[in-house]
This record gives C-alpha cells, sequence and structure tokens, in this order.
C-alpha cells in the first residue's frame, strides 16, 4: 500500500476552536496530520498548511471533501504536493570543495600539479584514503527488486530512495553516498559489477536488493572485497529493531537477555533481526513463515522455528512482526504483559492502542523505526576506523549507542537529533578498534 501525502491549504475564521474542526474532520476518515504551519493571521480568517498522510488517493479525496462540508467560513482553498515538488531536479549534487579563482588555484587542483598526487598513490595507494574523497564516499547500489513496499519497480524506479540516502548520508555524517543503479538481479552480475568499481568507494551499501538473491550478494562482496559492505535491509533494520527491543524491554521491566522473543515474518529484515537478537544475547527465539527455506535458515542461525503465529503469540514474551500483512495479529492473540512491535508500514500487524487495550504491557508501530538511526554513524564509524568489514559487535555497538539516547518511555530517539549519529558512529569507531 501507498501512503500518499500532501499539503492541504486551509481558510479558517480567527476564532477558537476552528482549528480543532478541521482536525477532527481529517481524523474522522482516517487521515494522518503531519506538520501545521499557520501562514497568515488576519483579523477575519486564518491560513494553515496542513500535511495530511492517506493510505490512497481516493482517502484523500474524503479528507478534502470533509473539511469542505465544515462550512461556517472553512474553505479548502488549495492542495499541493510537497514531496513531489521537493524531488523536482533531484535532491543530490555533487560539488568541489575548494575555491577556484585564480590560474594557480587551477594548476594546484589540476594540471601539473595534480600530477605529483597521481604518482604519490601510485606508489603507496594507501594514500588515496587522504589524498581523494574515496575514504568519505560510500556507493549506494540497488537493482530496484525491494523498493521500499513498492516491490519489483526497478531501478530507475528506485533513484528517489538512493538519492534520500545519499542526502542522509550527507547531512548527518558528512559522508558522500553515490547511487549506483544496476540492471540486472543475477548474483554473478552484480556481485562482478561491485567488484569492478569498488576501488573508487571507502564502502558498499546495498540498498533495497530482494531476498534470497540479496543474501548471496552480501555475503560474497563481505569475502572479496576488503571495504565495509552493509545490506540496509537487513543490518540497518536489524540495528534499530534491536535498539528499539532495547528500549521496549526497559519500558516494560523485562530483561531481554531473559525474554522469549518471536519473530513473525522472517524475510530479509526478519532474519536480520532475528540473528542481531541471538547476537546480542537472547536465548530463546522463535519464527514463523510460510517459507521452508527461511524457517530453515533461522534455524541455522540458532532460532527455532515454530507452526503458526497462534503458537508464538502464546509463547513468547516479546514478540516483533515485519509481514507487511496488515491487521495479522488479533488483539485476542496477545497475551498479558507482552511486548510487540508489530513493525509494518504502513499499517501494523496490529495497532497499539488495539495491543495496550489487550493487555500488552507495551507496544508500538514501524513509525518509530527508522533506519536513518543506524546506517549513517555505522559508515561513519567504519570510515573513521579504516574497517575493512562490518562485524557484528559493531552492530551491536550502534544499537546500544541508540537505545542509550532514547528516553524513558519511548522505543528510540528522534532521527533528526545530530548527537545520536555522531554517538552511534564513535560507537561503532570504538568496535572496530577493539577488533585490530
Amino acid at each position: 500500500m501507498v501512503r500518499v501525502t500532501r499539503t492541504i491549504i486551509v481558510e479558517t475564521p480567527s476564532r477558537p476552536g476552528n482549528l480543532g474542526k478541521v482536525t477532527t474532520a481529517i481524523g474522522s476518515v482516517g487521515g494522518d496530520i503531519g506538520d501545521i504551519t499557520t501562514k497568515q493571521i488576519g483579523p477575519f480568517s486564518t491560513i494553515r498548511d496542513i500535511t495530511v498522510h492517506c493510505d490512497t488517493e481516493e482517502q484523500l479525496e474524503k479528507v478534502v471533501e470533509v473539511i469542505q462540508s465544515l462550512g461556517d467560513g472553512i474553505y479548502v482553498r488549495s492542495v499541493s504536493d510537497d514531496v513531489l515538488y521537493a524531488h523536482l531536479g533531484g535532491k543530490i549534487h555533487m560539488t568541489k570543495r575548494m575555491d577556484i579563482r585564480s590560474l594557480a588555484d587551477l594548476r594546484r587542483i589540476y594540471t601539473p600539479g595534480v600530477s605529483n598526487v597521481c604518482r604519490l598513490i601510485q606508489k603507496d595507494p594507501e594514500k588515496s584514503r587522504y589524498y581523494t574523497s574515496i575514504g568519505n564516499t560510500v556507493a549506494i547500489v540497488t537493482d530496484g527488486t525491494a523498493i521500499l513496499g513498492l516491490g519489483n519497480i526497478g531501478a530507475l524506479a528506485g533513484m528517489p530512495v538512493m538519492e534520500g540516502k545519499a542526502a542522509l548520508f550527507d547531512h548527518f555524517a558528512g559522508i558522500s553516498g553515490i547511487p549506483i543503479l544496476l540492471d540486472t538481479s543475477d548474483p554473478d552480475e552484480v556481485v562482478a559489477t561491485i567488484k569492478h568499481i569498488s576501488a573508487g568507494f571507502g564502502g558498499i551499501l546495498l540498498e533495497d536488493i530482494g531476498a534470497p538473491h540479496c543474501f548471496e550478494i552480501e555475503r560474497r562482496l563481505d569475502e572479496e572485497l576488503n571495504i565495509p559492505v552493509m545490506h540496509d535491509d537487513q543490518h540497518g533494520t536489524a540495528v534499530v529493531v534491536l535498539a528499539a527491543a532495547i528500549s521496549a524491554c526497559r519500558n516494560a521491566e523485562i530483561y531481554l537477555d531473559k525474554a522469549v522473543v518471536g519473530q513473525i515474518g522472517l524475510g530479509a529484515a526478519g532474519l536480520a533481526i532475528s540473528r542481531m537478537l541471538i547476537d546480542y544475547g537472547v536465548k530463546k527465539m522463535y519464527g514463523v513463515d510460510r517459507r521452508t527455506e527461511a524457517l530453515r535458515q533461522l534455524a541455522q542461525y540458532g532460532g527455532e522455528p515454530l507452526s503458526s503465529i497462534e503458537e508464538l503469540m502464546q509463547t513468547c514474551d516479546m514478540v516483533i512482526a515485519t509481514t507487511g500483512v496488515e491487521g495479522l495479529i488479533s488483539p485476542e492473540m496477545v497475551r498479558p504483559g507482552q511486548v510487540i512491535l508489530a513493525l509494518s508500514n504502513p499499517k501494523p500487524e496490529i495497532e497499539p492502542d488495539a495491543a495496550m487495550a489487550a493487555g500488552a504491557a507495551f507496544a508500538a508501530d514501524g513509525r518509530s523505526v527508522n533506519n536513518v538511526l543506524g546506517f549513517p554513524g555505522i559508515f561513519r564509524g567504519a570510515l573513521n576506523a579504516h574497517a575493512s568489514k562490518i562485524t557484528r559487535s559493531m552492530l551491536v555497538a550502534a544499537a546500544e549507542a541508540i537505545s542509550s539516547c532514547t528516553k524513558k518511555g519511548e522505543l528510540t530517539p528522534h532521527p533528526l537529533d545530530f548527537r545520536v549519529h555522531e554517538h552511534v558512529a564513535h560507537a561503532v569507531e570504538k568496535a572496530a578498534l577493539s577488533q585490530e
């Protein structure tokens, strides 16, 4: 299901209570309100931009209709697509780091001066980390087979996601992210292509590459390259979910290493989450999935397959769901005192309010579990440490760092908090250096 985000420009009489009427109307048809910005206040009317998230275009139309129906001087003046407008011309741009104002500048950064730097790197390739951008550049590679919740829509259609990753790399970690779009999903071709271009990058972020070929691609690249490689849909997600699990257990006053944990859905993310929890010290890790191969992989990692969701719900203290199936968990399945993280977007397997009403000690959905909390700091720390791999201990360190920044009662910290990303980078760098 694709989420629709629009900014609705609403004019209301300048009297108390009218904004409340509008927001109530939006909620009555299932619209989710984001930012509200007051653009103009006059003696008779007030104009506001109200960002609304809907599941479909049809729901958006209902939102507009219900606001218009309020009458009493309340009007929808316009509906704008700010998301589409923000993408005009793309979200990233490569630029220089120094001014070029004179012939002396030109000679210093290009010819003839640059030849001396080329000879230096020829003699000692390690110098490329210091005298080029390579040591601070990550390739963001996709074949377009698992773009967000959209599925196999192709690498070109996934470019806006790759640009978004690049923008976040720059904003939170000062890393140059370069999107690489592949027109093949064949593991041999993907691995060969990335190996051929890898000399120009300090790390490789695999993004939105579907299962099962993502497992082979990452494994082979991790074995054959001497720079950090990470599949964000697996390990970036697993890091943030582990952080959320630690925080949830703290809120529910239970101990994760003593808890019985269940994973519903063993795709790329679900398997990575299970493996991360096992690495962290969870001793009883159960999972369910329709695919026999996924259950076999869980068993290889040390988890135990179960036959049904109902059995898992009755067995586990904490339940994590990443199936993409809205309403999969009914309130009747919830056991009093459970921690339930229903993480599918845009609609969870069970709404947190419904889970809490059914007796859960703590419940949350996927809106708080954002991969941006992980990947910028993870790669910043790995690049700072000149790490050749991203190891399990580095990922666990990232998760613990995220959790340590989380306030009591919350699942994860705010993703725009720069201190979180700095904390993650420091923890990952420290973990990497301790392994040398």
